[in-house]
């Protein structure tokens, strides 16, 4: 290993939670600070709570509301500009060609 490259590691680190729990791990940091922890946390508590830190669900709803909104735009101008195709492609005249005009 190369010397002073590597941060210090603390055997000792310790961990709180929001629920006031506290534990300790080895880390790189000396504390850390959690919101949900084993103690708190709906899978090993068997409580029918949801888990939403930072609006994490409402900003993927938005997310997908507007994805529906602008693929909707999105077909509809390709439609749009399809029929705009099919009315400006008239196929030539047998004279229109053999005079070469458009």
């Amino acid at each position: 290993m190369k010397a002073s490259i590597h941060p210090q590691y603390y055997p000792e680190a310790q961990v709180v939670c929001a629920c006031g729990n506290m534990f300790t791990v080895g880390s790189t940091k000396q504390s850390i600070h959690v919101e949900i922890c084993h103690k708190c946390h709906p899978f090993y508590t068997g409580e029918l709570k949801f888990v939403d830190t930072l609006g994490r669900v409402e900003k993927f709803q938005k997310k997908q509301k507007q994805a529906q909104t602008t693929a909707g735009v999105y077909i509809s101008n390709k439609k749009k500009k399809q029929a705009q195709q099919k009315e400006e492609y008239k196929p030539k005249t047998l004279r229109e060609m053999l005079l070469g005009t458009s």
